[in-house]
C-alpha cells in the first residue's frame, strides 16, 4: 500500500548537476530520494520531476511526486519531515495527497520559466550564480516586438539543442514577457508554454538579445522558425540566469493566453 505525494519545492541550483539523479554527483532528485530511504527505513522511493532542470538552473517552483510505502502520513508532517533533512539550497512548499492517476510531467498543462539577465558592465559577484551576464545596450521594445512571433503553436526545433530525446517538436507558446528591472538593471524574460525542448528557454533568450542589441532584424523569429535548424540560433544563455518558476495543472489563465487574438 502506497500514498502518492504531490510536492512543490525550490532549490537553488549551483551547486546542484542539475535535477535528474546521477551516480556519485550531487543532484535534487538523489537529494530527495536519499532522505525518503531514511524515512522509510530502507526502502527505496523513486522521486518524479515536472522538468529534468541542467546543471545551475533553479526552481522557485518545480512539482515532485512519489509513491510513499507504508502509513499514510499527513501531507503537513511531510513537508516538515522532509524539510528537516534537506540541505540550506532545498526546501519544500507546500505538500497535497494525489490520486495515483496523477503524473507530474504527464498531467502538466504548462510550464512557466523566468530567465533574468544582468546589463551591468562587469559580473556583479553576488549575482554571478542567479542571472545572466549581458554588458550591451538593448532596445526592449525591439524585443517585445519580435516576441510576439513566438505566440502560437510552432514547431521549434532551432530553438532545440542537440542531446534532447524528443523527436515531436512542436509546442504552444501561451505567452512571452520581457521587462527591466530598473533597480537592478536587469532584463526578466518570462515564457509560458505548453512544454520546452532541451534548452529551449535559454536559446530564446540569445537569440532575443541579439535583437535586442541590433544583430538581428526585429523581424526574423518566422524566418528561423520555419528554418527547423539549430544552426539558426547558434547562442545558448548561460543556465545561471534559469528559474523553473511554475508548472500548471489546470488550464493556462486566460490572463497569460497571449497566443489567442
Amino acid at each position: 500500500m502506497t500514498t502518492r505525494y504531490k510536492m512543490t519545492v525550490a532549490y537553488d541550483g549551483h551547486l546542484f548537476h542539475g535535477f535528474q539523479y546521477q551516480p556519485h554527483q550531487r543532484t535534487v532528485q538523489g537529494t530527495i530520494e536519499t532522505a525518503l530511504y531514511k524515512m522509510t527505513k530502507g526502502k527505496t522511493v523513486i522521486v518524479e520531476g515536472s522538468g529534468r532542470t541542467d546543471a545551475g538552473v533553479h526552481a522557485l517552483g518545480q512539482v515532485i511526486h512519489f509513491d510513499y510505502p507504508g502509513k499514510k502520513i499527513p501531507p503537513e508532517r511531510m513537508i516538515c519531515a522532509l524539510n528537516s533533512m534537506m540541505p540550506l539550497d532545498i526546501i519544500f512548499k507546500n505538500c497535497a495527497v494525489v490520486d495515483e492517476k496523477f503524473h507530474v510531467r504527464y498531467s502538466a498543462k504548462g510550464k512557466w520559466y523566468r530567465y533574468r539577465v544582468s546589463l551591468d558592465r562587469f559580473v556583479d559577484p553576488f549575482k554571478r550564480f542567479y542571472t545572466g551576464h549581458y554588458p550591451y545596450p538593448v532596445n526592449i521594445e525591439k524585443m517585445k516586438k519580435a516576441a510576439t512571433d513566438l505566440l502560437g503553436t510552432h514547431d521549434f526545433t532551432s530553438f532545440a539543442a542537440s542531446g534532447g530525446q524528443i523527436k515531436n517538436k512542436v509546442r504552444t507558446m501561451y505567452y512571452v514577457n520581457i521587462q527591466k528591472d530598473q533597480r537592478n538593471n536587469e532584463i526578466i524574460f518570462d515564457f509560458i508554454c505548453s512544454g520546452f525542448l532541451y534548452n529551449m528557454v535559454r536559446i530564446l533568450v540569445a537569440m532575443l538579445l541579439e535583437i535586442g542589441r541590433g544583430k538581428r532584424p526585429v523581424n526574423d523569429i518566422p524566418r528561423v522558425i520555419s528554418a527547423k535548424d539549430r544552426e539558426q540560433v547558434r547562442e545558448t544563455a548561460p543556465a545561471n540566469g534559469l528559474f523553473l518558476y511554475r508548472v500548471f495543472y489546470e488550464n493556462i489563465p486566460e490572463k497569460y493566453r497571449l497566443d489567442r487574438d
